[in-house]
């Protein structure tokens, strides 16, 4: 129990020096602002040395923080190591960890859980959910060792890798719409990025008084209540196909990355067959979002797709 909490102490100790506000930090770990920095004081005592210099600011490490930094990385490592190779079910040799975000599980994180399951029988694999803090801090901790999210935070430790560029597409869930859209219109917030470009090029539909930030969770919502959203071509693909969604002809086409984040300590032979997986993954995904843009080619006069809000666009030869 008391191993435990120490634990507890470290995670927190590592949030705070990640996000440099102890005000984020809760935020974070779920849990007020006072416990954490009673969780912080706690530490302080046991090291006897102060690890954070606090102001208005935030918190930045002192010299001793900085240095039990990196300790504090190694014992989270050595104790979610030891968690999950004593948890390993028999008849596995190796365990495998895979995080990533609601929009990227359907089409992509289901289909690298197939992938590795027949290439290496052997593994045993868990799945998390998460948004990029959350998928980012387990990664830092141990707890996942790959993760796929849209938009990736280094850290040490960690190797950051683009595995395709996926498209954004308008869909409506009526037939032959147009970017007539007044008052039927969801803006999805796809990060700072994509906000700048629609900015851009959709000025008119940037502020529709409905935001959601919620990824391709918003297909559910437009589907039942009638509104057009910017979504994943890969994702919509299946309502596209079945005619439950439609795209919508003229609307620029959003280029949005996804990123496998690795931890760099992960078993050689699991992240060789990681990498070799997500890139059959890949490909496939790379097949199924063609075959939509296709289709918004055939119903559109544009000569080529808008990249984040350059119409210089990408020639699609």
């Amino acid at each position: 129990m008391v191993w435990r909490m120490d634990i507890t102490l470290i995670k927190t100790f590592l949030e705070v020096a990640a996000s440099g506000s102890f005000v984020a930090a809760s935020e974070r770990l779920f849990v007020t602002q006072s416990a954490v920095s009673l969780r912080i004081l706690r530490l302080e005592d046991s090291l006897g040395r102060p690890l954070f210099t606090r102001s208005k600011a935030g918190a930045e490490l002192t010299p001793a923080g900085r240095e039990f930094q990196h300790y504090a990385l190694s014992l989270i490592n050595i104790w979610e190591e030891a968690r999950q190779q004593i948890a390993i079910p028999a008849g596995y040799t190796k365990t495998l960890t895979i995080g990533a975000q609601y929009s990227l599980w359907p089409r992509s994180g289901f289909r690298w859980v197939d992938r590795l399951r027949e290439i290496m029988p052997q593994l045993n694999i868990r799945a998390e959910l998460g948004m990029p803090d959350r998928l980012t801090r387990l990664l830092t901790e141990g707890t996942v060792h790959a993760a796929l999210m849209y938009i990736p935070q280094v850290r040490p430790g960690l190797s950051v890798e683009k595995v395709i560029e996926e498209d954004l597409v308008l869909v409506a869930p009526w037939p032959d719409p147009t970017m007539d859209l007044e008052g039927r219109y969801l803006f999805v917030d796809w990060g700072p990025e994509f906000v700048q470009s629609h900015v851009q090029e959709l000025p008119h539909l940037t502020n529709p008084g409905l935001t959601f930030a919620l990824g391709a969770m918003a297909t559910e919502f437009i589907l039942l209540r009638n509104y057009a959203a910017y979504l994943p071509a890969r994702y919509v693909k299946r309502y596209i196909d079945s005619g439950q969604l439609h795209l919508v002809p003229e609307a620029p086409v959003f280029p949005f990355p996804i990123w496998c984040i690795l931890r760099e300590d992960l078993d050689p032979e699991v992240a060789e067959m990681a990498r070799s997986a997500l890139l059959d993954v890949t490909l496939n995904n790379e097949v199924e979002q063609e075959q939509v843009l296709e289709k918004w080619r055939q119903i559109s006069d544009m000569d080529s797709i808008a990249i984040l809000g350059d119409f210089k666009g990408r020639n699609d030869e």
